[in-house]
């Protein structure tokens, strides 16, 4: 006889549209619910293909007709689109519009990440905190506005760049260089426009939103470390790690994000009538006064905050995600969380993020998951039977402690299980809790 806990009512079948860690967490969490039977990730990676109670589709991520058929003859009642790519290019649209219901903005809504032009201009039509800017269609002027201004500044390509479009420029040679690759085409059409910020200073935090169009609600503050190097050093990445809760952003300053940024942003969608269910991922500075600026906004879960902050969820996600999709999220009970902290660690590839290796076999996974940890893969893929790296970001080593030092030392210990060619991982992950509180 089965446990009770198998006995489900109102049965949810799931799909997550996606191949990355985010995708990898998002259905690891989905799984924990009591009334969600199974998760199909498309395309999916090496980790969700040997994950309990998911597989894997091998089909492309913008296949409208193909996922709405996939739905409508497996009965699935959630789709979750985890990348901003397919928010951008309408996918959320072309499966509402034949009554799938999917968690995730449409196409209007995904401009909050897809154009920073256009976000910028929601900000400051809803005084939404944020850098001074300027934005730019060609280089000539972009050079000489960054060369009136000075150094340190922030570059940025308009578009989607998958989170490497953005350069804080510490002289003006820097800026100047990467305005020009920017036109050069380094980031295709991502680089039609250049928006040019004023460079704050302060902590960065990441707080994500969930909506129903009506009303909006964060999740656990996080902090992550953009930059390659240990220190804070180099050239900005996806993500080498992460944590929560960040002590950065206290209930207090949460309750102030919540009505300085996260309220007025979803004001200003609705402003203009865009129907807007899913995340909003507000990227913020938070200045030495306290004062929390919006760094940009993203249209989906972050990776890898959400590496960390889902494994502290104790509200089954598809019943937070079914809410958003049905307009219901007032109604539903304030969200539960684990106690004590996450901790990520991301093991990347030598050279990421510039060429990287691909190929290599990676040892280990069960021994690292052992230890307690979740091992959530990103660039890999199952090839009879081995995982190996495929993307300069291969794995996400999750930890939980009941303390701050407790989570992070939990997780390197499962990262020195791990073991592939070319491996590359920062050393100081949670370096700011320490020197700071």
């Amino acid at each position: 006889m089965k446990p009770a806990y198998f006995v489900r009512e109102n049965a949810v079948k799931a799909i997550v549209i996606g191949s990355g860690g985010r995708e990898h967490a998002m259905a690891w969490t989905l799984l924990q619910s009591p009334k969600v039977t199974s998760v199909v990730c498309i395309p999916g990676n090496g980790g969700t293909a040997t994950l309990p109670g998911c597989s894997n589709l091998a089909m492309s991520v913008d296949d409208v007709e193909g996922i709405a058929r996939f739905c409508l003859v497996q009965n699935i009642g959630l789709v979750a689109i985890g990348p901003e790519q397919p928010l951008a290019d309408g996918v959320a649209d072309g499966l509402r519009a034949q009554g799938i219901t999917v968690f995730g903005p449409n196409q209007d809504g995904a401009q909050l990440e897809a154009s920073k032009a256009w976000a910028k201009a929601l900000m400051q039509e809803m005084g939404i905190p944020t850098a001074a800017s300027a934005v730019f269609a060609n280089e000539k002027a972009a050079t000489a506005y960054v060369e009136e201004q000075g150094a340190p500044i922030v570059i940025k390509a308009d578009g989607l760049a998958a989170g490497k479009g953005v350069t804080v420029a510490m002289t003006l040679e820097e800026a100047k260089d990467a305005i020009a690759a920017i036109f050069a085409g380094q980031f295709g059409s991502a680089g039609r426009q250049v928006l040019v910020e004023e460079c704050l200073t302060g902590q960065e935090a990441s707080v994500l939103a969930v909506t129903d169009g009506v009303t909006i609600r964060p999740l656990m503050p996080a902090q992550d470390h953009k930059q390659i190097g240990d220190g804070d050093t180099g050239p900005n990445t996806g993500g080498m790690g992460a944590y929560a809760p960040t002590p950065v952003v206290s209930p207090t300053l949460l309750e102030r994000i919540q009505a300085e940024v996260l309220e007025p942003v979803l004001q200003g969608l609705k402003n203009r009538g865009i129907d807007y269910r899913g995340v909003v991922y507000a990227g913020l500075m938070i200045t030495a006064e306290g004062v929390p600026n919006v760094i940009e906004f993203n249209c989906r879960f972050g990776d890898p905050e959400t590496q960390v902050v889902l494994p502290l969820l104790n509200t089954p996600l598809d019943q937070i995600m079914l809410a958003c999709c049905e307009q219901r999220l007032e109604a539903l009970p304030p969200f539960e969380w684990k106690s004590g902290y996450a901790a990520c660690v991301v093991m990347a590839a030598a050279g990421y993020p510039g060429k990287y290796p691909k190929g290599m076999a990676i040892n280990g996974l069960e021994v690292a998951t052992k230890t307690g940890a979740m091992v959530f893969h990103a660039g890999t893929q199952l090839q009879k039977g081995v995982v190996t790296s495929s993307g300069g970001r291969n794995l996400g080593v999750t930890a939980l402690g009941e303390g701050f030092e407790n989570a992070i030392a939990n997780a390197y210990v499962a990262v020195d299980a791990i073991q592939f060619d070319n491996a590359y991982y920062r050393r100081d992950i949670g370096h700011r809790v320490r020197d700071q509180f």
